[in-house]
């Protein structure tokens, strides 16, 4: 069997938008390319979020470790809750997590326990991450690389969800100089999957219903006919670069977490600056679907 070329852990306020999600299906749907370690939850109720991330990578075949993390922003700001989050499945409590060691400290123990063998994959405000860097002082040096979802580079810029909504833990984490690949909402909001792509999900096998429900609450939160893809998209810079342009460059947060990115040769930071967006869409729905049409389910029903 080929060795994956990433060996990722998978930060996650999964749950609320239908992008986290979806982002792990493609990295489950991606066995060549990608191992998940382990998934992190931050950000609220961390225990719901982690039971939810177990019960869809079992329906995926898949028997991951989930830690829940941080559930309080280290900048004080409230957690905004939607509401809908794990109301589509029965009997989540019954979902077997790791809640016997805090997130910052695994992901810390876990990173230096293979110095530059395990990526990061942070999708969600940065708690555990600005933790784990506070914790370890040799963490930011042992990730071999850091994506993040987050952010709005455009010329149109205002805070974006993942920053704004813990605008100290970011600042922490640009500031730690981890070799970092980011992708803002100025590229992720250029893709839309669409009803025929949300039909070829919903069909395959009870991993995809079970997104397909999720797909439709978020939705209907929305009013919009469609998912708007942003972590699948940072996920999908890590498996497949070639499909998007980067520019190296520094990440500064102001107080009203606007993001800047700063061009410089030398910086740690890579901002994805443009993507193949038609190819980048197909890819993320045909790896969920690899990942639907060829488990087996270990949960006992996709609800």
């Amino acid at each position: 069997m080929t060795t994956p070329l990433h060996h990722v852990l998978l930060d996650t306020d999964i749950g609320s938008d239908v992008d986290d999600a979806l982002a792990l299906g493609v990295l489950l749907g991606s066995p060549a390319d990608v191992r998940v370690e382990a998934v992190t939850t931050v950000y609220g109720d961390t225990l719901l979020r982690a039971r939810l991330a177990h019960r869809l990578a079992a329906l995926a075949g898949h028997e991951l470790t989930v830690v829940p993390g941080a559930e309080d922003t280290l900048s004080g700001r409230e957690v905004w809750w939607a509401g809908h989050e794990g109301a589509a499945f029965t009997d989540l409590e019954t979902e077997p997590v790791h809640d016997d060691v805090p997130a910052d400290r695994f992901l810390a123990e876990a990173v230096l326990a293979r110095p530059g063998g395990l990526d990061v994959m942070g999708i969600a405000p940065q708690a555990n991450l600005a933790r784990a860097i506070a914790r370890a002082p040799g963490f930011a040096e042992a990730v071999r690389t850091l994506y993040l979802m987050g952010g709005h580079f455009g010329p149109d810029a205002g805070p974006e969800h993942n920053i704004v909504s813990d605008i100290t833990a970011a600042r922490a984490v640009f500031a730690a100089g981890i070799p970092t690949v980011i992708t803002g909402i100025e590229t992720t909001r250029r893709v839309r999957i669409g009803r025929d792509g949300i039909e070829r999900i919903r069909a395959a096998g009870p991993y995809g219903v079970a997104l397909a429900r999720e797909i439709d609450a978020w939705t209907g939160f929305t009013g919009e006919g469609w998912s708007v893809p942003h972590d699948p998209i940072t996920a999908l810079s890590m498996l497949r670069p070639d499909l998007y342009r980067t520019e190296p460059g520094t990440v500064t947060v102001d107080d009203e977490g606007v993001t800047t990115f700063h061009r410089d040769p030398s910086g740690h930071v890579r901002l994805v600056v443009d993507a193949d967006l038609d190819q980048v869409a197909e890819e993320i729905v045909a790896r969920i679907e690899r990942a639907g049409t060829t488990a087996t389910p270990r949960s006992r029903s996709a609800t």
